[in-house]
This record gives structure tokens, C-alpha cells and sequence, in this order.
């Protein structure tokens, strides 16, 4: 084991991966929710202007928002340059009965995301509040909108971005060694060796191959249930880990035919690592790309399409495992 460095890098990712799970969902979390960092900062923003008592009402409303009144903008300012406060609210109402807010906040940092989230915030709490104060100005009655309710933050990000890697990650290691493995044979010329055991070639080509695309969904299984024993519910794991048996099909078999045709670890490797990714880009482009499709099985909302973009997956697997393992046989045997 020592001396297969790829089968020892791949462990050593999934349990980095593993160790530090917690850490990479809150951290990455915050980056693409800033919103899920309520409480942990206060937002101090001072508020200017003929309008800014009803500012600075709505903005004490906020759970991680502070408001102060300045007498002009001008002070606000100054406040803001001596970093007193985070942010500066100059709102003045308008003759059309509308308030005009200028809203500056601090450029280039982290901490600016977050600041920009809590204005945001504060206004659009200032604008419901206003619309709900003017409704007997309405001619038509507004379409009724359900309640909001208090999601969880990091459900986005498990089922969109967690759940497709933890799927996916083994699929593309199981090709790497793939490739790995057979170039070796090919580049040590102990492919012919093993031709000597009393086992065909395209068993031989079998053993390597089929481990490494049955290794891929049992590391991905074992995934969907430490996430289902976390309280993460995987509504349709059977689908998913046919998912990832047919994505591991198609790399183990780009990993495959690059062994056969370069005959190098270091170069089969390369051009493994270039391929996969053009490959996994490409499919991108599909209806439903495969980290989408991932996420609608695991929340339980497939479609129609969804199946159909599996069914051509496993189509293409399954063929391009038979088109490489003879044409494997094929060269082999002309050797």
C-alpha cells in the first residue's frame, strides 16, 4: 500500500475531507449566505436625512443591525472615515411621496459582504413596511404571499454543493487509479505477465476496472449514511449511488483508454486529470447537470428528465466499458 502513492492520496483526501466537514460547511456557508451569520456581527450604520427617524426605527428592528441619527451627512461621513460606524444611510423623501436613500458601505473586505447583507436587509424591511402602510392607495388588490419561514442555512449547501462532491469525489479518484494502474502494467511490461495466469484478458482488464467503478458507490453509500445519521435525509439514495456508479463508469473508462493508448503513468495521469475535467464541464451543459441531478434525488423532486439523463448516463457507461475492454483485448493480444 506504501507504494501505491494514488490509492494513499486518495484516503488521505476523503479523510481531510471527512476531519474537517464541519469547518468547510459553516466557512463556506458564511461566503455564499452571509445571511446565516445573524447574530455573530452587529452592523453599525448611521442614518442622515429628513427621513431618517423612520430609518432608524426599522433598522433597530434588526437582530445584528445598530442605527445612530447624524445631524447631516456630512458628519455621517466623517464618522464612517474615522471607522465609528460601517456604514452611512442618507435618506431624504421625495416629492413623488417616495424616500431616496443613499446607501455607502466599506469596499474590499469580508466584512463588507456582511455589511452590505444587513442594508439590504434594513431596506427591504423598510419598503414592506411602507407598502403595507399605503395599501388604502391600492386600486387592485395584491396577490396574498405565504409566510417566510426560518429555513436552515446550510440546507442549500448540503444538497447543492456537499452532497454532489461527497458523490462524485470517489468517482474521479476511482478513475485516476484507473488509468494509473493499467499504465503502470503497460510502461513495467507486466501486462504480459499476467496474461501467463490462467485468466483471460478481458478478465484481467475486469479485475482493474470493475473494483475500481464498485469502490466509487461504496465510498459514496457510506457517505449518504453518515449524512442521513447527521439528520441529512437522502430521499433517493438508490438513484444516487446508481448515479454515481454510472459516473464512475464513464471516468474508469476515459482513465482506461488513456492507458491503453499512452502506455505512461505521468502522461495517462495528465491527460486523465484534462479529459475529466473537459468531460465534467461539458456536462454542464446538459438540461440537468450531474451536481443538479444529485441534489433533486437527494431532496426527493426528480423529473422526467432527470431519469432520462440517468438512463443515458448508465447507456453510456455501459458502452463505453464494452468499446474499451475490447478494443483493450484487441491490442493486447496483437502485442
Amino acid at each position: 500500500m506504501r507504494s501505491e502513492k494514488t490509492i494513499i492520496l486518495a484516503l488521505v483526501i476523503q479523510l481531510i475531507i471527512a476531519a474537517f466537514s464541519s469547518f468547510l460547511v459553516v466557512g463556506l456557508v458564511s461566503l455564499t449566505d452571509p445571511g446565516s451569520t445573524t447574530g455573530a456581527y452587529t452592523v453599525q450604520m448611521g442614518v442622515s436625512g429628513a427621513a431618517s427617524d423612520e430609518l432608524e426605527r426599522i433598522m433597530d428592528l434588526g437582530e445584528s443591525r445598530e442605527a445612530t441619527v447624524f445631524q447631516s451627512e456630512t458628519a455621517a461621513m466623517s464618522a464612517f472615515e474615522d471607522r465609528e460606524i460601517d456604514a452611512v444611510l442618507h435618506a431624504e423623501p421625495g416629492s413623488d411621496g417616495r424616500i431616496h436613500i443613499d446607501a455607502i458601505a466599506p469596499d474590499g473586505d469580508f466584512r463588507t459582504t456582511l455589511i452590505v447583507t444587513q442594508v439590504k436587509a434594513a431596506l427591504t424591511d423598510l419598503e414592506t413596511e411602507l407598502r403595507l402602510d399605503r395599501t388604502n392607495r391600492l386600486t387592485r388588490a395584491p396577490l396574498s404571499v405565504p409566510d417566510r419561514s426560518d429555513s436552515n442555512p446550510y440546507y442549500g449547501f448540503t444538497y447543492t454543493i456537499l452532497v454532489p462532491v461527497l458523490v462524485f469525489l470517489p468517482a474521479f479518484i476511482s478513475g485516476s487509479i484507473a488509468a494509473d494502474s493499467l499504465a503502470e502494467e503497460f510502461e513495467r511490461g507486466t501486462f504480459g505477465l499476467l496474461r501467463v495466469a490462467p485468466l483471460s484478458v478481458p478478465q484481467i482488464i475486469d479485475g482493474k476496472a470493475l473494483t475500481m467503478i464498485g469502490i466509487a458507490p461504496a465510498q459514496a453509500g457510506l457517505w449518504l449514511l453518515f449524512l442521513e445519521l447527521n439528520g441529512t435525509t437522502i430521499a433517493r439514495p438508490i438513484e444516487i449511488l446508481v448515479l454515481a456508479t454510472a459516473m464512475t463508469g464513464v471516468l474508469v473508462v476515459i482513465g482506461a483508454a488513456l492507458a491503453i493508448w499512452v502506455g505512461v503513468r505521468r502522461e495517462a495521469q495528465l491527460l486523465y486529470s484534462l479529459l475529466a475535467l473537459v468531460v465534467f464541464g461539458a456536462s454542464l451543459l446538459l438540461p440537468e447537470n450531474p451536481p443538479n441531478l444529485v441534489a433533486k434525488l437527494a431532496i426527493g423532486s426528480p423529473t422526467a428528465t432527470s431519469y432520462a439523463i440517468l438512463g443515458t448516463l448508465v447507456l453510456s457507461s455501459s458502452v463505453g466499458y464494452w468499446v474499451v475492454r475490447n478494443s483493450l483485448s484487441r491490442h493486447t493480444l496483437g502485442d
